[in-house]
């Protein structure tokens, strides 16, 4: 049983998960802003982030409070 367990686990972390992450691609961006009021601003706000998060380094992410009706 012990060694069923420490197979699954060596299993489990070599194809787990994943330590990267990928970011947003412009045509995502693109997309997103597309039905923005003010494209050109949502379009700088998103690239910004973007080269932010692939540095490392946090970005602000807004947070809408739910309404109720």
């Amino acid at each position: 049983m012990k060694v069923f367990l420490k197979i699954f686990l060596l299993i489990f972390l070599l194809l787990g998960p994943k330590l990267e992450t990928l970011s947003i691609s412009n045509y995502e961006i693109l997309k997103i802003c597309r039905s923005q009021r003010m494209q050109k601003r949502c379009i700088k706000r998103l690239k910004i982030n973007k080269e932010l998060f692939n540095k490392g380094k946090p970005i602000e992410i807004q947070v809408i409070p739910y309404k109720a009706k």
